[in-house]
């Protein structure tokens, strides 16, 4: 059974940093590629980043890049997802979501998803 557990997530002051980690189980995590999805009430699920099985491969959104980093330890299952310089319109709940092989540019083509995780922004 594919679990992904997120965890990181809570109330942080504009500017401020987080750290999300979403650690996999029950699929060869080395052969998949994983991405970070947010979502803020009343809006659209978002692809924030993404990085492939190999590691070649990353992709980041418009809207967080230079504020986010994507990372994966494969030794650990685990995929990061850093966050620097956070603002108010950065509150979401945050989701880790994977896919066979290759990344995806679209939500809607990841196939496992976590249970996600609340970030809060303060201004």
């Amino acid at each position: 059974q594919v679990q992904l557990v997120d965890s990181g997530g809570g109330l942080v002051q504009a500017g401020g940093s987080l750290r999300l980690s979403c650690a996999a189980s029950g699929l060869p995590f080395s052969r998949y590629a994983m991405g970070w999805v947010r979502q803020a009430p009343g809006k659209e699920r978002e692809l924030l980043a993404a990085i492939s099985w190999s590691f070649v491969t990353t992709y980041y959104a418009d809207s967080v890049k230079g504020r986010l980093t994507i990372s994966r330890d494969n030794a650990k299952n685990t995929v990061y997802l850093q966050m620097n310089s956070l603002r108010p319109e950065d509150t979401a709940v945050y989701y880790c979501a994977a896919r066979v092989l290759n990344i995806a540019y679209t939500s809607s083509e990841y196939n496992y998803w976590g249970q996600g995780t609340q970030v809060t922004v303060s201004s």
